[in-house]
C-alpha cells in the first residue's frame, strides 16, 4: 500500500507537466486528460524499480499515447471534429494550468498550423521546441533516428514560423546568407563570418558527423562557431536542403554531411551537421549554381 501511495504521489508531482505536454500535442482538454490518465494506468502496471527517470519515462509514455491519437485522427478524419478543432480553441477553459498553456503557445493561430503537420512532425516540434526533450528521446517515441527526429522538428518549425506572404523572398534571403557564409568560410574571413552569425548561434553535429572526426556535438556563440568554420568548408557545395539553401559535403558523389541552416532576420541562428544514414536517405537535396 505504501508503495502505491508513493508512486501515486510521484505521479501527481508530474501531472501538470504531463497535462501541458498532452494539451500542446492534442489541443483538446478532454483528450489531454485522457492521455494523462492512460499514462497513470501504464505506470501502475509497470515495475517502478526499473524506471531510472520517472519524469522522462512519463513524458515518453504520454508522447506515444498522443502520437497514437494524432495518427487515429488522420486515419479517421470524420471522427476528428471535437474539442481539439481550431474553431473551438478560444473557448473558455476552467483549468488554470491548461488556460495558461493555451494563452502562451496554443492559441488559435498555432493550432491551425499544428493541425497541418504530420503526427511525427507535431510531436517532434512540441516536445523539442516547447519542452526541450532531446532528439534522442523523441526518436525512441516515433521509431526513427535522432537525425530524422531533428529533421521533422525543423520542417515543423519552418511551417510554424513561416511567412506565407513572402516565402520566395525568405528562401532567396536564406540562399544569399548561406552563399555568403560559404564564401567567408572558404576564404577564412573571420569578420565576415561574425557578421553573418547571430550572437546566440548554435552549431550541432549528430553522432555520425562526430564519429567522422573534426566536429564536436555542440558549439554555442558566434565567435566559437566562426572559429569552427574559418578557412574550412573547401569541399562543401551549395544545395537546397528540403527546399532551403544549405550545404553538402560528398565523397564519390554520395552525400556524407548535410549542413542545414536556420536564418532569422538575415542572420544564421543555427547550423546542424547531419550525417545519419537514415536522414541522408530521406532528405531532399537539389543542386544550385554558386
Amino acid at each position: 500500500m505504501q508503495d502505491n501511495e508513493w508512486l501515486a504521489a510521484r505521479f501527481e508531482e508530474n501531472r501538470e507537466h504531463l497535462g501541458a505536454v498532452a494539451f500542446r500535442m492534442l489541443g483538446s482538454r478532454q483528450e489531454a486528460e485522457d492521455a494523462v490518465q492512460e499514462a497513470w494506468i501504464r505506470l501502475s502496471r509497470s515495475d517502478p524499480g526499473s524506471i531510472d527517470n520517472l519524469g522522462g519515462w512519463l513524458t515518453t509514455v504520454v508522447g506515444r499515447i498522443c502520437l497514437d491519437v494524432l495518427r487515429s485522427r488522420r486515419a479517421h478524419p470524420e471522427q476528428a471534429v471535437g474539442e481539439h478543432s481550431p474553431a473551438l480553441a478560444d473557448q473558455e477553459i476552467a483549468d488554470p494550468e491548461v488556460e495558461a498553456v493555451q494563452a502562451d503557445s496554443v492559441g488559435l493561430a498555432l493550432l491551425v498550423v499544428l493541425e497541418t503537420l504530420t503526427p511525427a512532425e507535431r510531436l517532434a516540434f512540441v516536445l523539442h521546441d516547447m519542452f526541450a526533450v532531446p532528439f534522442e528521446e523523441i526518436a525512441v517515441i516515433i521509431g526513427r533516428s535522432p537525425a530524422a527526429a531533428r529533421q521533422l522538428a525543423s520542417r515543423a518549425r519552418r511551417r510554424v514560423q513561416g511567412k506565407p506572404d513572402a516565402p520566395e523572398a525568405d528562401a532567396a534571403r536564406q540562399r544569399e546568407v548561406v552563399s555568403a557564409f560559404l564564401a567567408a568560410s572558404r576564404g577564412g574571413d573571420f569578420e565576415a563570418l561574425l557578421e553573418l552569425l547571430d550572437p546566440g548561434v548554435v552549431l550541432r553535429a549528430d553522432d555520425a558527423v562526430v564519429a567522422l572526426g573534426g566536429a564536436v556535438a555542440l558549439v554555442r556563440g558566434a565567435t566559437a562557431v566562426a572559429e569552427s568554420f574559418s578557412g574550412r568548408a573547401q569541399a562543401a557545395k551549395l544545395v537546397l536542403v528540403d527546399g532551403l539553401a544549405g550545404l553538402v559535403w560528398a565523397q564519390r558523389g554520395e552525400p556524407r554531411v548535410v549542413f542545414a541552416f536556420t536564418v532569422t532576420d538575415g542572420r544564421i541562428t543555427s547550423i546542424e551537421l547531419l550525417g545519419d544514414d537514415d536522414y541522408l536517405q530521406q532528405v531532399e537535396l537539389s543542386p544550385v549554381e554558386e
